[in-house]
């Protein structure tokens, strides 16, 4: 069965009306994704392709994460569609990535919690990364120095220590992810921390705090009273 194309569509019902006369906080998420798509096919609407790539992709986190070769291999979206929706996914990243940009203080643990679910949570394999601050804590760079496999990561403390020293660093917070989704810190976390935490010593750096991101969640070893 065709469906009618958005424009002939009840204005009430198009996302795009719904949008002006709403806000985009009530829209569903096919809404959001057919503004993204912008339009369909022949006998499928813009919201007929969003509605069949979150049932696909299992909602809005899937279909964001997906591979552009995935979402190009959906019926109705293709190469410029899916570079949109990998664009907005990016998008997305860099406006958490703000409230971290250089020269932004770090005040509490909750400063940089959703940026580094927002970068991290999705990762299929381990990643190990630096958050490197001043003697104010406000944020030098982040880096990502080590990536490892599905359940675990091989760090290098000299490695920190070496970037530490190349940003002129004063402080430091750790960061990596499980993709298990489950952010409880393991015993090879706490002796990793220990480790960089020693060297880190030697040059008069302090590791403020190291984060383990999960699904969603991001647990703070400072906070457990393992730093």
């Amino acid at each position: 069965m065709h469906e009618p194309a958005l424009k002939l569509w009840p204005a009430s019902e198009r996302p795009r009306e719904r949008l002006r006369s709403a806000g985009a906080t009530h829209l569903s998420d096919a809404e959001l994704l057919a503004l993204l798509i912008g339009r369909g096919v022949a006998g499928c609407s813009a919201m007929g392709i969003a509605r069949g790539l979150l049932e696909k992709f299992g909602g809005m986190r899937g279909v964001l994460n997906a591979s552009l070769t995935d979402l190009e291999a959906e019926r109705g979206v293709g190469p410029g569609k899916a570079a949109a929706l990998l664009a907005a996914r990016e998008c997305c990243c860099r406006f958490l990535q703000e409230r971290l940009a250089p020269g932004q203080a770090i005040r509490s643990p909750s400063d940089s919690r959703e940026f580094l679910i927002a970068r991290l949570r999705d990762r299929p394999h381990e990643v190990f990364c630096c958050l490197f601050l001043d003697n104010r804590h406000r944020v030098l760079a982040f880096d990502e120095l080590f990536q490892g496999t599905i359940d675990s990561t091989t760090v290098y403390p000299r490695e920190v220590v070496r970037q530490a020293l190349r940003r002129n660093a004063a402080a430091v917070i750790l960061a990596h992810n499980h993709p298990s989704g489950v952010a409880e810190p393991s015993d090879a976390d706490q002796l990793i921390t220990r480790r960089v935490r020693s060297a880190l010593e030697l040059i008069d750096v302090r590791l403020l705090d190291h984060f383990v991101v999960g699904d969603g969640v991001c647990t703070s070893l400072a906070s457990r009273g393992m730093i």
